[in-house]
């Protein structure tokens, strides 16, 4: 399903100055240069800069002096319009370039000279004064004569001067083969194991009959050994596999390795303290999410910036937003909350399944038998609330939930009590940008059922689980959750256009059957109304097989309400059919990891990936989790346990899909403030960061321009152009959260 569309656009007006170019010839089969003057031969022409940019020939080269003291990239520039693109071609773009003083970085560009300034290819190399060349290959997305090829100089304090020569872009070359290098062919989970828990790991392997295996300690002696097991062509990678267990193992250490046909595995620790690290690590990541407020660099050194979108300029605000034309003629405060993913939209429907997830992490721990609390107590996530005996994860939450509530239709106003889809930029922005820096304007877009019952359902749930920190607000979030089913109840039908795509995610859902079943079962559980009861017994939802392949996700939320009604109690008639309904649900996944040469709990139909796997997997391994709080059986622990060792480590690509955690691991998320890829001055994204994974859809031009053909699990690049593989979102780190707090509470 496509989540989002998220183009890579460029802010700079400047583009559109009055410049003189000769058109481009046009492109062919046979390789093309679309760059007139190049090499500078004929001083400037062809070539424009900004008004604050001098530019002039020195020594053959094109030298740009640029100011200091400006904002941002697309501040000073230069470049040339009237490029010739084709939509499928395959182009080289290089240069060579100088910056002074040393160490400076340029944003080179290859994209549209008019609005809506889309980007199609973009780097930012370091230059140093001894000069550097640099050539990249991609492939246009679109057809176009009004295409551009730009050097952004700006952002920077200080004045310097950019030298550059040899500027091509030659049409019709191959495309360069994309080849990721996967290290070594043992594939094991790089953070760890428990050692109560499975071991398992994967070879990769021409071999068809059984290998030797050793597992080695950090000194390099052997420690136990065995034989692998020939599992045959992993249909999700392509690869001749083996499947080793080294379960038997139970002690304690750092730094193991695993030898197999001559390969040895990257490191790993057999313990608990990664895990415990990765509890807090997946949930702090929710507080430099925080729209609307300072990041305190004392909390989180390296990501303090200053508050987005609260009406500082160039910022517009969040705290008087209007909506789209024809919508409404109110505005709203909606200031607050989390963004989204790697852009400043936010979502009620992502927002309310993160929401979910999250408080059923802290739920869980109040009733399952390994539940622990106190590990997600006060003063656990070092945020600006820590301290006030609350539980941090229920301040952390608070900050969104809050958000939820200001998008619900005021009273006195049509459709009074639904709740608005979603808020974002009036257009894309590009990358990178920091939230205080966004000047588009802020849009509320149409209410819908889907969005009103997601904030029905997390409202409710909120009211039992901060009734006893706060009463007012518990019983301000079941008001309001009471108004909002009501309204769902008179308005079931009003679903988010498809289109609704620029400037942010559309995010559309067809069916919302299970958002009333989810509604009314966080309903019933908070207060124990009859009609609420007679809804959930009542609804089609109820009795569905609603465990499939792709699991639960923001459009699919009847698990939501499943797992709640089999786990947080209540007096619901049949509730022991709900409760075997999640045991059935978890003895599929559980078939589908036994039969997985990568053991995992997930096999989508076709083979076919979807965006957001990873969380796609770890939410099949939450139903797990839930089967072993009902049952206790160990099965469904181990299977949860052995979930996670394809997110960190033992997949095709040899990678941990969580930043910070493995000797390899995705950190070049798409965003526009974790852009250290893009701007050496901002950070990658924080440790316990998830990334999207493979996505056999590969919707962003960077991605199909290196993985056509791809197959399965090779459907990535952790690249920040690469939005449909590799981008991070609330929702997808409530999944870890979730996974890493059971993982954690089994030590």
């Amino acid at each position: 399903m496509t989540r989002r569309r998220t183009a890579l656009v460029s802010l700079t007006a400047l583009l559109a100055a009055a410049v003189t170019a000769l058109p481009a010839a046009p492109a062919g089969a046979e390789e093309t240069e679309q760059v007139e003057n190049g090499t500078f031969d004929n001083g400037t022409d062809s070539w424009w800069t900004s008004s604050n940019v001098t530019a002039a020939v020195s020594d053959g080269r094109l030298c740009a002096d640029a100011p200091g003291g400006t904002a941002n990239r697309w501040d000073a520039a230069v470049g040339q319009n009237d490029i010739t693109l084709v939509a499928g071609e395959s182009y080289r773009f290089s240069f060579t370039a100088t910056g002074t003083p040393a160490d400076h970085v340029v944003r080179a560009i290859v994209g549209l000279s008019v609005s809506p300034y889309d980007t199609y290819h973009e780097v930012s190399p370091q230059l140093s004064v001894s000069g550097n060349t640099y050539s990249y290959t991609f492939t246009s997305p679109v057809d176009t004569t009004q295409g551009q090829v730009g050097f952004q100089l700006g952002g920077t304090p200080d004045a310097w001067r950019f030298c550059v020569d040899d500027v091509s872009l030659l049409g019709g070359v191959a495309p360069e083969p994309y080849e990721p290098d996967t290290g070594p062919r043992v594939r094991v989970n790089q953070v760890g194991y428990l050692p109560s828990g499975p071991k398992n790991a994967t070879v990769v392997t021409d071999a068809t009959s059984r290998l030797g295996w050793r597992l080695k300690n950090d000194r390099g002696r052997v420690v136990a050994h065995g034989w692998s097991v020939p599992r045959g062509v992993d249909a999700s990678s392509g690869q001749n596999v083996h499947s080793i267990d080294f379960g038997r193992y139970k002690k304690r250490g750092e730094g193991y390795t695993l030898v197999a046909d001559g390969e040895t595995s990257r490191p790993f620790d057999i313990g608990t303290a990664a895990y415990e690290r990765l509890r807090t690590d997946s949930a702090k990541y929710y507080y430099t999410q925080r729209s609307g407020t300072a990041i305190d660099g004392d909390l989180r050194p390296g990501y303090a910036r200053a508050a987005g979108h609260v009406g500082v300029a160039p910022n517009q605000g969040d705290t008087e937003v209007p909506c789209q034309p024809g919508v409404c003629d109110y505005t709203l405060d909606v200031s607050g909350g989390w963004y989204d993913a790697g852009d400043h939209g936010k979502y009620v429907v992502n927002g309310g399944i993160s929401t979910w997830e999250l408080l059923s992490t802290y739920e869980r721990s109040l009733h399952a038998r390994t539940g622990e609390p106190r590990k997600l107590g006060d003063g656990t996530l070092d945020i600006p609330e820590s301290g006030n005996r609350v539980p941090d994860i229920l301040d952390e939450v608070r900050w969104e939930l809050d958000f939820l509530l200001k998008m619900q239709v005021p009273d006195g106003q049509p459709l009074a009590g639904m709740a608005h889809h979603k808020i974002h930029d009036e257009q894309w922005t590009g990358l990178p940008l920091l939230p205080g820096d966004d000047p588009q304007k802020r849009e509320l877009h149409p209410p819908t059922t889907a969005a009103t019952l997601n904030l029905a359902a997390t409202a409710a749930q909120a009211a039992r689980l901060y009734r006893p920190y706060d009463r007012e607000f518990a019983a301000k979030a079941l008001d309001a959750a009471r108004t909002a089913w009501a309204a769902a109840l008179a308005h079931p039908n009003v679903l988010a256009d498809e289109s609704d795509g620029i400037g942010g995610g559309a995010y559309p859902d067809a069916r919302v059957d299970d958002e009333f079943y989810w509604a009314a079962a966080e309903l019933y559980l908070t207060t124990g109304e009859r009609d609420f009861r007679d809804y959930v017994l009542d609804s089609p939802v109820h009795t569905a097989d609603i465990f499939g392949p792709l699991g639960f996700d923001w459009a699919r939320t009847a698990a939501a309400a499943r797992l709640d009604l089999a786990t947080v109690p209540n007096r619901l008639p049949g509730r022991d059919k709900v409760r075997r309904s999640v045991v059935q649900g978890a003895d599929q996944y559980l078939a589908t990891l036994k039969a997985h040469p990568y053991g995992m709990p997930y096999a989508p139909e076709g083979n076919v990936y979807d965006w957001g796997s990873s969380h796609q997997i770890l939410n099949n391994a939450v139903v797990l989790a839930t089967a072993y709080d009902i049952t206790g059986g160990s099965k469904y622990r181990d299977g949860a346990l052995q979930s996670m060792d394809y997110i960190l480590g033992r997949n095709a690509l040899n990678m941990s899909y969580v930043t910070g955690y493995g000797e390899v691991n995705a950190h070049n998320q798409h965003s526009r403030w974790y852009a250290k890829q893009l701007d050496p001055a901002l950070p990658a994204p924080p440790d316990g960061t998830l990334s999207g994974g493979p996505n056999s859809n590969i919707q962003d031009p960077y991605a199909q321009s290196k993985l056509q053909g791809c197959v399965a699990q090779f459907c990535f690049i952790d690249d920040i152009q690469s939005w449909s593989t590799n981008e991070h979102t609330i929702n997808w780190n409530a999944a870890l959260a979730r996974m890493a707090s059971f993982v954690a509470d089994q030590s």
